[in-house]
């Protein structure tokens, strides 16, 4: 499965009052990911009924690309700065079947 499309959806929930600051270091993980081998698409969302709520839809040529992705310095800033200020953060690794 290591040469299998991976697609990842990730669901960030910003605690009231800190929708801003997590929405700015979300943004600042864009660019530089989609420069990254392996990265086919790395998209943002925001909820419009929840403007808390933030979703990636993410896709990948293979995990062990993605494994290197979530192991880079650019997420551990991201983890650093929005310390305290997530409610949730929940990840799911995907195949695509159809």
């Amino acid at each position: 499965m290591s040469n299998t499309k991976l697609t990842i959806t990730a669901r960030i929930l910003a605690k009231p009052g800190k929708r801003e600051l997590v929405k700015t270091e979300l943004l600042k993980l864009i660019d530089v990911t989609r420069e990254e081998e392996g990265c086919i698409y790395y998209d943002l969302h925001q909820d419009n009924e929840n403007e808390n709520l933030f979703l990636f839809f993410e896709n990948w040529e293979n995990r062990l690309l993605w494994l290197k992705h979530i192991n880079n310095a650019n997420l551990a800033e991201y983890k650093k700065a929005t310390e305290g200020a997530v409610d949730e953060f929940i990840v799911n690794e995907m195949t695509q079947i159809a």
